[in-house]
């Protein structure tokens, strides 16, 4: 075995830069070293310290006698308010059937409104922070119709806010259209956690909602906006890509309107490239527009 002591400082630097390097923490001394006695001595010794420097009993003044006293009336604690409940769950069918009734009982927009506020049957109001409606001019005759609402959209209690709603104004404003000037709306009234897609009850629960909007504002042409509000109106499962730029008729109630689709505008935040596609259904829509005398600039 060799000792430190027979080596020169340069082999021992070495030597310990070479055990570093191998991950050694700990040297160990040359001569074995019991802890344990080492620590029951440092115990003796406090145990022997400690009377010298605790106080005299003696002098340790008497506690003072408390006597306890019943809280007067005004001081007992209130009880706790009881916690706000979700509604409760109201089966699909049943819920389809309360939405219709209160759909088809307004005679206005404004009396929609109301209705859908007070609806408590789909299950994506309790979590939702505000329920989105229809706004804008419902007698112009153009309708914008989008999926459902985003963060901002909630954020903001309107349709097309945020980032989205810039890029779709300035949409608009590339046809000469104003959000002020037309009906904006969407599909679903309230967000869906997550942004998720909705489920098939929860679409068909707000169905009777959107279609009464388009009922009572009876636009004479529609543009729907991303894959969900396609798929919705023209019944088929393909993508944005396969519905977009083609006119089609949808049937709501007794009117037969002319629609089209178009993609969303966060397709085009998400993808730019899309952008000429958009811009080519806008040329369409505007086309139509004109024909219909519903835009003549």
């Amino acid at each position: 075995m060799i000792s430190a002591n027979d080596l020169s400082p340069a082999e021992l630097a070495a030597l310990l830069h070479f055990h570093a390097e191998a991950g050694v923490d700990w040297l160990l001394e040359e001569e074995p070293v019991d802890r344990f006695a080492e620590f029951e001595i440092m115990k003796a010794a406090r145990r022997a310290a400690a009377p010298a420097t605790q106080p005299h009993p003696e002098r340790q003044p008497a506690p003072e006698r408390q006597i306890p006293t019943r809280p007067a009336p005004q001081q007992r604690a209130a009880a706790p308010a009881p916690a706000s409940r979700p509604q409760p769950a109201i089966p699909d069918g049943e819920a389809v059937q309360q939405a219709r009734f209160a759909a088809e009982s307004a005679r206005s927009l404004a009396e929609l409104k109301t209705a859908l506020e007070a609806f408590n049957g789909c299950n994506l109001k309790n979590s939702a922070r505000s329920t989105i409606f229809a706004s804008g001019d419902p007698a112009s005759g153009i309708m914008v119709i989008g999926p459902a609402p985003g963060a901002d959209d909630e954020r903001e209690g309107t349709a097309f806010a945020g980032r989205q709603g810039q890029l779709l104004d300035r949409m608009l404003a590339s046809i000469g259209l104003d959000r002020s000037a037309i009906l904006l709306t969407q599909i679903i009234p309230w967000r869906p956690p997550g942004n998720r897609t909705p489920s098939a009850a929860e679409t068909e629960i707000c169905r009777p909602f959107i279609e009464r909007q388009i009922a009572l504002a009876e636009p004479r042409a529609i543009l729907l906006l991303g894959n969900y509000t396609a798929r919705f109106f023209f019944g088929e499962n393909d993508t944005i890509h396969g519905l977009r730029g083609r006119w089609k008729e949808i049937a709501v109630a007794d009117q037969i309107i002319p629609a089209i689709a178009s993609l969303h505008p966060q397709d085009l935040l998400t993808a730019p490239v899309n952008k000429r596609l958009a811009w080519s259904d806008l040329l369409a829509f505007q086309a139509r527009l004109k024909e219909l005398s519903l835009l003549t600039n």
